[in-house]
């Protein structure tokens, strides 16, 4: 069922397996925009760096299946970024997705993005109190909106807040740019070489065939940290899954479009070679705790047909999004006690402009650097007692699930991360884990982790 338009004739970088020992100053896992623009900035300031991708090529998991969008307008956060963090904390978190926007844009591949305005729309009056609460915080901190009613939307909007001049982009076209600027850098980058294996102490990881890169530092770029019993990331974590559908449309808006409700609705299009496409998504639900996706299919398909009149998508996939109890991503050190070892993970929905955000962010902390917004966005932060109850509530879902899982479920495979059983996801044709959001296909293969490992599969 997983068809991203972004993957179709995508033109991605392959490369070699790891196939030998290696030694490097920064080795990168995950070959996804996060790895491959700190990759990048690493390169280009001389440093020896590794790049490990477990699948055939880079950018093709959660970046290709992403919306797309590339904004500092991460839905309503400002006014509840000021319920965690100060004015000026807060602030800094808007300026630092602008500039890492703004600075990629800038040696970006003309064809791999194009400016457009981001709006948050409400159609109900709650949604417009919403928005009117969001409009408020931004006045508080500077930031420029334009309160407005007038929208591309053939239907009336109660209230809708303008960001002007932010962009949207093709993800598998943007992140690619990014790696051949990064090969040309120096950066090694393998292919279809899974980390199985970290060892902090000793400093070396091994893939599945066993191959060894020894390095200085460490940063896991894998959207849910493999190594996340440090600094416990497995407890401040919760996993949501939203649904994404593309098709072929008449004309392209000058905009891209969040809606504020409950059931929160995505809208943008893009230009595929000649071909205008409308892309249509939202339904988020925590991963694996259902069973019958193909529902979240079928209702924004008859949505996007009856009000937006496309024909029949032919493009349908969904995205997996860590979320943090204070919104905030952790990018940075994960933990005091292990200073190599970093992580960039959380992004919510926001994943591309954080992506950019956590290259700025590890690019200066791993050569001893300063940024300004590192102490934001630390893993480190002090926000146990507020985040305290978030963190309760995790684990015990997972542990409920972990039991529910050999009661309700018992000829289902075990999750090889923490041996919860997953569950049969008959839209998407994948095994999920609804402890820590493991996906899996349908003959076990690894598509998501934490895992590492493939399902143990009864004949």
């Amino acid at each position: 069922m997983q068809n991203s338009l972004w993957l179709q004739n995508a033109e991605t970088i392959s490369s070699d397996t790891l196939s030998t020992s290696v030694d490097c100053d920064v080795c990168i896992v995950g070959g996804g925009l996060s790895g491959i623009y700190t990759a990048y900035l690493l390169a280009k300031k001389g440093v020896n760096v590794v790049l490990l991708e477990a699948k055939s090529a880079p950018a093709i998991g959660t970046t290709g299946h992403s919306t797309g969008k590339l904004t500092p307008q991460h839905g309503v956060i400002y006014s509840k970024l000021l319920k965690f963090f100060s004015t000026e904390d807060v602030y800094t978190y808007y300026q630092t997705n602008k500039n890492a926007i703004e600075s990629a844009l800038k040696v970006a591949s003309d064809d791999s993005f194009e400016r457009v305005d981001s709006y948050l729309y409400a159609t109900t009056v709650p949604g417009k109190q919403t928005i009117e609460k969001e409009l408020y915080a931004y006045k508080e901190l500077n930031i420029p909106g334009v309160e407005t009613t007038e929208t591309e939307l053939p239907f009336d909007v109660t209230l809708a807040l303008k960001m002007e001049n932010t962009a949207q982009i093709h993800p598998t076209k943007f992140a690619t740019h990014f790696l051949n600027l990064a090969l040309k850098e120096g950066a090694a980058v393998y292919t279809n070489s899974r980390v199985t294996k970290v060892e902090i102490d000793e400093k070396f990881v091994l893939t599945e065939n066993d191959s060894k890169v020894t390095f200085k530092k460490l940063v896991l770029c894998t959207h849910y940290p493999i190594e996340s019993i440090k600094g416990l990331i497995t407890t401040k974590l919760s996993i949501d899954r939203s649904y994404l559908l593309a098709s072929q449309a008449d004309n392209l808006l000058k905009g891209h479009y969040l809606s504020v409700e409950s059931s929160s609705r995505t809208i943008r299009t893009a230009l595929i070679g000649d071909t205008p496409y409308f892309i249509y998504g939202g339904s988020s639900h925590i991963a694996g705790e259902v069973e019958n996706t193909q529902t979240y299919y079928e209702t924004l398909k008859d949505e996007m047909q009856t009000t937006f009149n496309v024909p029949e998508p032919p493009f349908l996939w969904s995205a997996q999004d860590p979320n943090t109890p204070d919104l905030v991503p952790y990018i940075g050190q994960i933990s005091e006690d292990t200073p190599d070892l970093y992580i960039a993970t959380g992004y919510r929905k926001w994943g591309l402009s954080s992506s950019l955000v956590a290259g700025e962010i590890l690019s200066s902390l791993t050569t001893n650097e300063d940024h300004q917004a590192a102490h934001l966005f630390s893993p480190t932060r002090d926000q146990f007692g507020k985040n305290f109850l978030k963190g309760l509530s995790t684990i015990g879902f997972v542990t409920a699930n972990l039991a529910e899982g050999y009661l309700t479920r018992m000829e289902a495979p075990k999750c090889t991360h923490l041996g919860c059983k997953t569950r049969w996801n008959d839209g998407d044709e994948t095994w999920d884990c609804p402890c820590h959001g493991s996906r899996y296909d349908k003959n076990g293969n690894v598509i998501e982790g934490p895992a590492v490992y493939p399902l143990k599969m009864k004949k």
